[in-house]
């Protein structure tokens, strides 16, 4: 699950607006370990059963969590646009209410008993996903004076070994929030900025149950998906 891009695609390692960056930049050389230590060749998902419900985060515990129910589907592609199958895809996200389920997050929104945050599943034959969760809300993060997150969820896709793990978000249409987030104005190509962002699929949508969104990930090539761990 390698990655090649053109410039400007791709957000940067150290970026002033986004001041996390400045924690996570190397500021010295990369230390190289030796290939055995990192080298894993097992399958990530090996021993480790994709669960009945772990593509749908409303039916992970007794009751349905608070907010509006979606379903998030796509396929992942190589630059080519042929299927890439047999991929682990993982979702993490915030609640209705703009708050993850995490020790470390006191935003003061109310967390939700019945809502974990996160799934998993592996593409099909087609290269082809699909997640049912809610909507999360949008949430503050403190990078600057009244900085607030726009909606999003975490995505995250492995090949055959941790080292093919690439980490990605999307976000929903017709954010009034983009153009004051640092972490998406990141990205300098405003086409790429936009393969970011879902795009509503009637199509998708089931009648009286939950709305639906495409979401298309494109591992290498002009057209890649921005992820963020590549430069």
């Amino acid at each position: 699950m390698s990655a090649s891009f053109h410039s400007g695609s791709q957000p940067p390692l150290l970026y002033d607006g986004y001041r996390s960056t400045l924690r996570r930049a190397p500021s010295k050389p990369l230390i190289r370990l030796p290939a055995a230590l990192s080298d894993l060749r097992e399958p990530v998902h090996g021993w480790w059963p994709i669960g009945e419900t772990d593509n749908d985060l409303t039916r992970q515990h007794a009751e349905e969590p608070q907010g509006q129910r979606i379903i998030v589907t796509g396929q992942v592609l190589d630059e080519d646009a042929r299927p890439v199958t047999g991929a682990l895809v993982e979702i993490w996200q915030a609640n209705a209410g703009g708050r993850y389920r995490h020790v470390k997050d006191d935003h003061p929104a109310p967390l939700d008993p019945h809502f974990t945050g996160a799934g998993r599943t592996i593409t099909d034959n087609d290269g082809r996903y699909e997640f049912t969760t809610i909507k999360p809300g949008a949430y503050p993060w403190r990078n600057h004076d009244n900085a607030w997150r726009p909606a999003h969820i975490h995505f995250s896709l492995f090949g055959s070994t941790f080292q093919t793990r690439l980490v990605t978000q999307m976000y929903f249409p017709d954010d009034p929030m983009f153009d004051y987030d640092p972490m998406f104005q990141s990205i300098r190509d405003d086409r790429a900025r936009q393969r970011l962002v879902s795009r509503f699929d009637l199509a998708v949508t089931r009648p009286e149950w939950a709305l639906g969104f495409s979401f298309d990930i494109v591992l290498r090539g002009d057209s890649a998906t921005p992820f963020e761990d590549r430069v």
